[in-house]
């Protein structure tokens, strides 16, 4: 069998004191000179170990700075399904509660609400004219002080015409906008989900505090809500970073999580 070669034996080496704590999770590395002496080895060599570990996600290179042991993040479990007339995932007092029933602390940051025109994607999925007004709420939110979620909902103007004016209130709707909008007359009765996979922008990079290079991809949920006549009201646009977040889909009879398997 042939000798591992010099700069698997270094990475090895690095993930070994990594993982044991000899390096602390989001502490610098060893420069490569003190590498390069310390393991009797060449500037590329060393920069070949580095490179591994950057491609296994241990470690990550920050320009002008040097090289960081990434922080390992507890993802967050998000269950999508739920009953029609509860609030939007993400939204209110269940981000609240879902994130405080695991034991951790939730925060967000301040709403942001404003009055735009709806580009392409927004008057199609609305099925409003492009350009026309549209109310958006946007919220980011945090886990333990980590950025966790990014998350805009759009709703037609139409909407205050039919009593909703707390939509333009720069405040929270901590019952959740569903269920208000439903005391408004505007039930919902189903929604629709989609969910793709895409490299995150320069805005969701610096506020994930992703790496550059788009390794760490980012989820984007899509929820629309149909009212009681069968017309859009809402659409949720939420962006999760896929190195911190985990979804559950139930379907059936399926006991809470934690309870399965019990007697």
């Amino acid at each position: 069998m042939a000798a591992e070669a010099k700069y698997q034996q270094i990475a090895d080496s690095l993930r070994e004191r990594i993982q044991h704590g000899e390096i602390a999770q989001g502490a610098q590395l060893p420069t490569e000179i003190e590498l390069m002496a310390e393991y009797q080895a060449s500037r590329n060599t060393v920069r070949d170990a580095i490179k591994l570990l950057v491609n296994r996600r241990l470690v990550e290179t920050r320009a002008g700075q040097g090289t960081f042991v990434v922080e390992q993040i507890n993802p967050f479990v998000s269950v999508l399904t739920e009953e029609p007339d509860r609030p939007s995932i993400g939204g209110g007092d269940v981000y609240v509660s879902e994130v405080e029933a695991s034991g951790r602390e939730p925060t967000s940051g301040p709403l942001r609400v404003e009055i735009q025109q709806a580009n392409a994607v927004i008057a199609d999925v609305l099925r409003v004219p492009e350009g026309s007004q549209v109310i958006s709420r946007h919220q980011q939110r945090f886990i333990d002080g980590t950025p966790w979620v990014l998350q805009t909902t759009f709703y037609p103007m139409h909407l205050v015409d039919q009593g909703a004016r707390r939509l333009l209130e720069a405040t929270n709707i901590f019952e959740g906008t569903v269920r208000y909008l439903a005391e408004c007359g505007i039930k919902q009765v189903g929604y629709r989900d989609s969910i793709s996979v895409r490299a995150p922008d320069e805005n969701e990079t610096a506020f994930f505090r992703l790496p550059a290079d788009g390794r760490i991809q980012v989820f984007v949920h899509f929820r629309v809500g149909f009212d009681q006549n069968g017309q859009r009201f809402r659409v949720t646009i939420t962006v999760y970073p896929s190195d911190r977040n985990r979804f559950v889909v139930n379907v059936g009879q399926v006991p809470p999580r934690g309870q399965a398997g019990r007697s």
